[in-house]
């Protein structure tokens, strides 16, 4: 469902897609936006203010609408 998002939002949104037990920058990102469970979305503004938190797994809609939020 990700990568279905990623892909039609292509050229509007940055996807970063960040594997917590594996990427050397998961722990740092985890404690930036003080997220404690997997998966956590965090939706980003264009200014890098975070736009919204979600925690745990989301149906498409969910995302989706966090996504069109975005500023």
């Amino acid at each position: 469902m990700v990568d279905r998002l990623k892909t039609e939002y292509e050229g509007i949104v940055e996807f970063r897609l960040i594997n917590v037990d594996t990427d050397p920058e998961g722990q740092t990102l985890m404690t930036k936006y003080n997220a404690q469970f997997v998966p956590t979305f965090v939706f980003l503004n264009a200014d890098g203010s975070v736009g919204q938190m979600i925690v745990g797994a989301q149906a498409e809609a969910v995302l989706r609408d966090a996504l069109d939020a975005l500023k």
